[in-house]
């Protein structure tokens, strides 16, 4: 599967992507939602796993504009805030269409239960 990852913080985007080779799927890096949105313009993948609080855009509206652009698009929304202020990001997530939310921290194997998950899905 090839997997687009956006994530602002390095580290956590080296574990996602290491978790991810691992289990034998090509992984590319995104470090926002503006530089997601280009990678996913130019060349379209089979999952997105986006981070929701980044800098120069966020993963809410990045979700947004990638099922505008393709209703298909199958996206995990990641976030370590969970709730701020009274909002639930992963519930928005969902509602913006992201296909399934994990709360950071994670197990690795809660990640590939997903990813198996939109696999069975889209196959």
């Amino acid at each position: 599967m090839h997997i687009l990852v956006i994530e602002d913080h390095d580290p956590m985007a080296k574990i996602i992507e290491t978790i991810l080779v691992a289990d034998n799927h090509t992984v590319v890096r995104a470090v926002d939602g503006r530089a997601g949105m280009a990678m996913y313009a130019a060349k379209p993948c089979d999952l997105i796993i986006t981070d929701i609080l980044m800098p120069n855009q966020e993963g809410l509206e990045t979700i947004r504009e990638l099922v505008a652009l393709n209703p298909k698009v199958k996206i995990i929304a990641v976030s370590g805030s969970g709730r701020d202020g009274g909002m639930d990001y992963l519930r928005i997530a969902e509602a913006f269409g992201a296909v399934s939310t994990l709360q950071k921290p994670f197990q690795p194997e809660e990640l590939l239960r997903l990813v198996r998950d939109v696999q069975k899905v889209a196959a």
